[in-house]
């Protein structure tokens, strides 16, 4: 197989990775500042499918009417010229000092409406570009006090927030999908909707819930001790995987955004085995940041991995599901039961009562000295991650 992505991957890219100038809270930035249209023409020779933007990565803040214009037609210049598209955008709500106490929950009433405004502009963009998925991602949304943050009024706030664009994009005819982002912290202590499930819960309050699903980031789950693939396997079964944000971390830490592959290498196994298995359509997004160690070589070198790395896991999580012996395991460990109901067609309550297979006559103490064969089966997967087999 060969491991050079196209366009057919689906492979994006989002402004704010490739353009990452290396800044962290104790050093200034290695690189200098990316022009958006370098970053266009750069990852469609790489193979990438699209690129996605925060409206401040595309336009400076406070830029005037004419420079907005100019910004925007030299990308959209960019994009005919390559043949990228953008399948997603986002709102910058969180580096403006302005947003220090968050955005759709801040205390302050006038900057929620402030935030509701700019995040209304950059839809209008984001529709106009054709962009299908629009990420919110609450990053100041949050508190480090107890006492600063009534979390159940601000949980209103942010239902508002989202009735409220939820109506505007029905109300414009846009055909746009909405996708919450969780992270359980950083930059603030604690981060309203923290995990996949906090956010799946809060969608069904929603007025239009069948507008809002997730993107759930590989780092994000990982820094809360969570189990990536599985809050991907839950968001797939609530039909509400709508994007991913996939980079690699390493832990309970803070959020690394590693190249993807370079942090937990067998989670990365799995949850390319689910996206490849499991129905997903969507773009592969990277959400990554070149190591400040890097020079531009380094950046390019940095995105051309993420994409080259999916690649080898899609082929190795291929062979897995194709080889024999795995097929045999996967019965061994009686995988294909886990997809029968527990409970007869029509069966119901009483019914159960009445069997006695099911409680008087079951033989447990058989049941209880079956072994699984789950060792078996996850070496071969090892096997196969490592290229140990054929």
């Amino acid at each position: 197989m060969s491991y050079n992505p196209t366009p057919e991957d689906r492979f994006t890219f989002g402004l704010w990775t490739v353009g990452w100038q290396g800044r962290d809270p104790f050093g200034d930035a290695t690189r200098p500042a990316l022009d958006p249209v370098e970053s266009v023409t750069r990852l469609a020779e790489l193979g990438a499918y699209g690129v996605t933007f925060h409206d401040d990565d595309l336009i400076p803040f406070g830029a005037s009417e004419a420079e907005r214009a100019s910004h925007i037609k030299r990308f959209r210049q960019a994009l005919d010229a390559t043949g990228m598209t953008v399948p997603m955008a986002t709102t910058n709500l969180f580096t403006h000092p302005v947003f220090k106490d968050g955005a759709f929950t801040a205390n302050d009433r006038e900057v929620r409406r402030y935030a509701l405004r700019k995040t209304m502009r950059n839809i209008d963009l984001a529709a106009e570009l054709g962009a299908k998925t629009y990420v919110a991602w609450g990053g100041r949304e949050g508190a480090e006090s107890g006492g600063a943050k009534d979390v159940r009024a601000a949980l209103d706030r942010m239902k508002e927030a989202f009735d409220l664009l939820g109506a505007y994009v029905t109300e414009q005819g846009y055909d746009l999908r909405f996708a919450v982002e969780p992270k359980p912290n950083e930059p603030r202590g604690d981060i309203l909707l923290p995990t996949v499930g906090h956010a799946l819960a809060f969608i069904e309050r929603l007025e239009r819930p069948e507008l809002f699903g997730v993107n759930p980031e590989v780092g994000h789950e990982q820094m809360a001790g969570l189990n990536f693939p599985h809050g991907i396997a839950q968001a797939l079964w609530a039909g509400k995987l709508f994007h991913i944000d996939l980079n690699g971390q390493n832990g309970i830490k803070y959020d690394q955004d590693l190249r993807f592959g370079a942090g937990d290498l067998r989670a990365a196994f799995w949850l390319v085995d689910l996206l490849e298995t499991g129905g997903y359509e969507g773009p592969r997004h990277f959400d990554f940041k070149p190591p400040r160690t890097e020079d531009i070589s380094g950046v390019w070198a940095s995105a051309a991995g993420c994409m080259r790395n999916y690649l080898i896991l899609k082929e190795r999580a291929a062979a897995f599901r194709a080889d024999p012996e795995v097929q045999e395991a996967l019965r061994a460990s009686r995988l294909d039961q886990l997809g029968e109901p527990t409970l007869n067609e029509g069966e119901t309550p009483a019914a159960l009562l009445a069997d006695r297979t099911a409680f008087e006559d079951f033989d447990l103490q058989a049941a209880a000295e079956r072994g699984m064969a789950f060792e078996r089966l996850d070496q071969l997967a090892m096997d196969h991650l490592l290229a140990a087999r054929g």
